[in-house]
């Protein structure tokens, strides 16, 4: 008669009733709700400091290409120039970008860059996420200015 007094307790603490997972999961299910949308809007907001970061980097390599070159890359020679020697320019010791991806703004397409600039000697910029001029958040346009 012991054994079975045993067998029935551990019977009746041997899992989870469906109210106490129901409320497991309605808790949960507001963490989410209300973390979500934060996390979200962080990820947006870190593609553009990254893309601010990599065009302070692209400009620090144009200017160490035109200590070496006695110019900026011609609108030709595009920023490629940081990563290969074009052949015009005789005294080259680049490449002065780390990886060619950093040549790449974090949507995917390629920073641009103007030379004379609008707003100083160059200018190196990315259209945001929208790829296109102006813009707000995300789709706001990054430069060096």
């Amino acid at each position: 008669m012991m054994r079975h007094k045993l067998r029935a307790g551990r019977r009746s603490s041997a899992g989870f009733t469906l109210l106490e997972l129901l409320v497991v999961l309605a808790i949960l299910g507001l963490l989410a709700a209300i973390v979500g949308p934060q996390v979200i809007k962080y990820l947006g907001s870190s593609k553009t400091q990254t893309a601010t970061v990599q065009v302070k980097n692209i400009a620090a390599g144009l200017e160490l290409f035109r200590l070496d070159a006695g110019r900026y890359p011609t609108p030709e020679e595009g920023l490629q120039a940081l990563m290969a020697q074009p052949s015009e320019v005789p005294i080259w010791n680049g490449p002065y970008m780390g990886q060619a991806s950093g040549l790449i703004d974090p949507w995917g397409n390629p920073y641009r860059f103007k030379t004379p600039g609008e707003h100083g000697e160059i200018d190196v910029f990315s259209y945001g996420s929208d790829n296109a001029v102006g813009g707000t958040g995300e789709a706001k346009d990054v430069g060096n200015w």
